[in-house]
């Protein structure tokens, strides 16, 4: 009997991880299972997570960094992890601080004009509409500097770094009002509000806590601090907060400890901080309208600026009733509001107590000013028992809630017990508890499916634990956090899966439905993801150049499987550079990264972005530039050379020092071959020139001006050549070779001026392209095909001239191979063409729409096909 429900056992969970038991070997399964000593409870929790190859997660989950001053994404229930996001330090893999635009970002952290180089993440909310996660942005708070980054969820890149000017730290940030128009960051501890020095003896008088209302604009996804404002609060440490709902919208909850505002002096020999401000039953829950308090805060006569932050001082704020306090558990660590906005929720950590307040009582207890006293600076306390609807008896350490699927009949609750190491789930309407589960170890926050939201999804909860001991392989002493992956769709919960992480330590947690998620997977071509406009150094294909203006060599370059273009860059010592990348990509997925070996810069290039990267050229020599991305299998030939050359300082000619050594024979054998070089570059500027001539290059201004500029430097060739001539008659072939040489520098500038010049005419005289093939050449260049097809010509791949007539039913052949290149690889033609070239074209993801604005394209040059 036993044995028949164990095969059941097996069946049904091979039913749910999609084997069919039946006709698989169950003694496989039970040989795997004993081995590894699994029991069947296990493989039912592996089950509820494996997410098979190519599939996709309910949820994603955005944590806190800590430490590391970033944020980690991942999915659930895979935990798999997905990114990390730069935010408020350096993050090398995205060039994070290391090309010009992110700089820029991350000097906006600034404080008082000292650039931070680390941060303290801590808690991450999701942008709100009607009180429900819209996936349009994300913000971060930095506890060790205070300061707010916005994160657009269109691309999960870090857009804005806001300083908060009057607080030294900010534990209590950041949290969104319902519709995003607000996000609440508390400060934590007391300090002056100013950047004077104040003694520790003054405390009370001039130090002071508050709450930053950020105005905060959901269109553009940008905290706006001109119109931002302070409340001011007494030094009490103020903690975390959360914005009312529904009910209780327009109103804030910020919780506090150290109401005795105790400050230390250990070393002076008094009792050590954490005694002094744990003394009293209970601190304060602030209480206010922060809705009333931003209308107030417009008329200058209720702020006092400080550091050029409007403040609302405390006695304005109670004159208009808009500010009270209610006595909370000793020593609390958190505040949530219910998804209905009629319940307050807050856990003392040195209490066993989980306390619910009514929002009706609060409204009531205001109304009739029922208050049992006032503070030392002048705010109404409400009495904690007329403001309470119940209290739990939940265990030791409670700290943070979320809210379940089952709020609003069942009062489903989850909180997490830091001494206990436990996730609680009960009631609070009823205040009565439910279901217990253990977690490893010590829980700080928890985070549910969208579980602080209107709208809780349930499904899940993640236990963000401290301390992980004996949970994983020993990796020396500092251990990993472990974030555990618990069910709480049945009457039990149960644990499913440990998640290491490698960044300490990771805070707060927020996780939103995926769909709601909506990235784009591609740049449009040549963005600057900063402001969403064409980025001003924006280059396509056939449009790479290097500029010198002073000392400052601009470098316009695109990068496109398998190349960089340009390859050589040549600059003097002290320039500053600045290369202006852009990559040609259109295929999702391809991106390539950018560095120069040993000058500290790194760039990230998703496909269509553009970047930019500064840097001063103060070391001499040659330094090879390549991609860091593995993209291609020529990925390692994907390179190019910066050459830093000294101009006050005199170089020997390698060339020079090599013919030294050759014999005469060798010598006229250079001389012979320099000399038809030349002669074969003179040929192509001499097709050119008759090109310009025959098509009267003269008529078109700017043509005209590249021609006088090409000419000007075949100008300089005859004396040249006439110094190479006459240095041959005389017998030095060594000097010859030299002027020659310098023959072949002009006829090379010539020939790139010219040839620019007789493209442009081109333009000038093709008949005029429909709209739909003038959309084809715009798709053509932004899709990168330049760089590998120049029209007129071979290049890196064949030319596109006549391609529409090289194969049966052409334009169907050639729509075929740029939709779907992956399936023509094996055509005999194809092969034959990838082996010659050496390149296999990729799929750049164009649409079909733009294949055939392409083919417009293509037939608008075998219409010109005289011209090219």
């Amino acid at each position: 009997m036993n044995s028949m429900v164990k095969r059941l056992s097996l069946a049904a969970i091979g039913a749910l991880v999609g084997v069919s038991m039946v006709s698989a070997d169950n003694s496989e399964l039970e040989k795997v299972m004993k081995e590894r000593g699994l029991t069947q409870q296990d493989l039912l929790a592996a089950a509820k997570t494996y997410t098979p190859s190519g599939g996709r997660d309910k949820y994603i989950v955005f944590s806190s960094g800590g430490q590391s001053g970033q944020m980690l994404v991942y999915g659930v229930p895979s935990m798999r992890i997905l990114k990390y996001i730069g935010v408020f330090t350096p993050e090398p893999w995205q060039g994070w601080g290391y090309d010009d635009d992110t700089k820029k970002i991350l000097a906006e952290g600034k404080i008082r004009g000292k650039q931070i180089t680390w941060g303290d993440t801590h808690h991450p909310a999701l942008s709100e509409t009607n009180g429900r996660y819209d996936g349009k942005w994300l913000v971060i708070n930095d506890k060790a500097n205070p300061r707010i980054a916005v994160i657009d969820l269109n691309d999960f890149v870090t857009k804005q770094i806001v300083v908060n000017p009057l607080f030294k730290s900010d534990h209590g940030g950041a949290f969104f009002t319902p519709n995003s128009e607000y996000i609440l960051e508390a400060c934590q501890y007391a300090a002056p509000l100013d950047n004077n020095w104040h003694p520790m003896s003054e405390y009370k008088e001039t130090y002071r806590g508050g709450v930053t209302v950020w105005k905060f604009d959901p269109k553009i996804g940008r905290i706006l601090p001109d119109k931002s404002f302070t409340i001011e609060f007494p030094p009490y440490m103020q903690d975390l907060s959360d914005a009312g709902k529904e009910a209780s919208y327009g109103w804030g909850f910020t919780n506090s400890f150290n109401s005795e505002m105790y400050t230390g002096g250990i070393e002076k020999g008094l009792p050590p901080f954490e005694a002094g401000c744990s003394r009293n039953d209970t601190d304060f829950l602030h209480v206010y309208n922060w809705k009333k308090l931003a209308e107030l805060a417009k008329d200058p006569k209720n702020v006092k600026v400080i550091n050029g932050m409007r403040v609302v001082p405390i006695d304005v704020a109670v004159k208009n009733n808009a500010l009270f306090l209610i006595p909370e558990p000793k020593s609390p660590h958190g505040v949530d509001v219910s998804p209905d906005g009629k319940y307050i929720v807050v856990c003392g950590k040195l209490d066993t107590h989980a306390t619910v307040y009514s929002w009706d009582k609060i409204q009531k207890a205001i109304k009739n000013k029922d208050f049992v006293g006032k503070d030392p600076y002048g705010i109404p306390i409400i009495d904690m028992k007329k403001a309470m609807h119940c209290q739990a008896e939940l265990g030791l350490g409670p700290l943070h809630n979320q809210f379940g699927k089952h709020w609003k009949k069942q009062g489903e609750i989850y909180t997490s017990l830091y001494v206990d190491s436990q996730v609680v789930k009960w009631n609070y309407l009823t205040c009565k508890v439910e279901d217990r589960q253990n977690v490893n170890y010590n829980i700080g926050h928890l985070c549910g499916m969208e579980g602080k939201t209107e709208d809780p999804q349930g499904d899940y909860i993640i236990a963000l634990n401290k301390l992980a001991i004996d949970r994983f392989n020993e990796i020396g002493p500092l251990h990993p956090q472990n974030h555990q992956l618990i069910d709480i769709r049945g009457k039990k919960m149960q644990l499913l899966y440990d998640m290491p992480i490698p960044l300490g330590e990771p805070h707060q947690a927020v996780a939103i439905r995926a769909s709601k998620l909506k990235p784009e997977v591609r740049y449009k071509m040549g963005t600057n993801p900063f402001t969403g406009k064409p980025h001003r150094g924006k280059t396509l294909a056939g449009q790479e150049h290097i500029e010198r203006k002073g000392n400052h060599v601009y470098v316009y370059g695109t990068m496109v499987r398998s190349h960089i273009n340009p390859e050589h860059v040549n600059v003097n010592l002290g320039d500053t550079v600045t290369f202006y990348l852009t990559n040609l990509e259109r295929a999702e997925d391809e991106t390539h990264g950018f560095t120069v070996d040993q000058y500290n810069v790194h760039a990230s290039l998703e496909p269509g972005k553009t970047v930019a990267l500064t840097f001063k050229a103060d070391r001499e020599g040659v330094f090879p530039y390549y991609c860091t991305e593995f993209c291609s299998a020529l990925h390692l030939e994907m390179m190019g050379y910066l050459l830093v050359k000294d101009p006050n300082k005199h170089y020997v000619s390698a060339k020079k020092l090599k013919m030294a050594k050759m014999s005469k024979e060798q010598l006229e054998k250079e001389y012979e071959k320099i000399v038809a070089t030349n002669k074969a570059t003179d040929k192509v500027i001499q097709s050119v020139v008759k090109f310009l001539k025959e098509n009267h290059y003269e008529k078109y201004p700017v043509v005209k001006q590249l021609v006088e500029d090409a000419l000007d430097q075949y100008s300089k060739i005859p004396e040249q050549q006439k110094k190479a001539e006459e240095a041959y008659k005389k017998g030095d072939l060594e000097k010859a070779i030299l002027f020659q040489n310098m023959v072949w520098q002009y006829m090379v500038k010539t020939a790139d001026v010219g040839i620019r010049a007789r493209d442009l005419l081109v333009k000038k005289l093709a008949t005029p392209m429909s709209e739909a093939a003038r959309r084809g050449h715009e798709a053509y260049l932004e899709g990168g095909c330049n760089g590998c097809h120049v029209i007129g010509k071979v290049s890196s791949g064949p030319d596109l001239v006549g391609v529409l007539q090289r194969h049966k039913n052409g334009e169907k052949w050639v729509k075929e191979w740029i939709l779907h290149p992956e399936k023509m690889y094996n055509n005999p033609y194809i092969k034959s063409m990838t082996n010659y070239f050496n390149l296999r074209m990729p799929n750049q993801g164009m649409t079909e729409k733009q294949v055939d604005d392409i083919i417009e394209y293509l037939k608008w040059i075998d219409k010109n096909a005289n011209l090219f």
